[in-house]
């Protein structure tokens, strides 16, 4: 089995925003949940909470990112406790 990119979800207070997906991507979000779900061994009920640490691993983990943060003078991004 691949190791998926995504580790534990830690549920946090969130802040709220509202976006559209189109369906082919809320489908690959919603395998992807089933995935890691079987992966963690735990259930995930909203595939939704997977957009987070999604967002901070890609953030994370993009070298041009890093390096504009470093240009403008900025602490580098960093994974938050999401496995990452």
């Amino acid at each position: 089995m691949t190791k998926l990119k995504l580790g534990p979800i830690i549920d946090d207070k969130p802040v709220k925003v509202t976006i559209e997906l189109p369906a082919q991507l809320h489908r690959d979000l919603v395998a992807y949940a089933a995935a890691l779900g079987r992966e963690q061994g735990q259930t995930i009920g909203d595939p939704t909470k997977l957009i987070v640490p999604m967002l901070e691993r890609f953030i994370a983990t993009d070298r041009g990112s890093a390096r504009a943060h470093r240009d403008s003078g900025q602490h580098a991004p960093r994974a938050a406790a999401h496995g990452g």
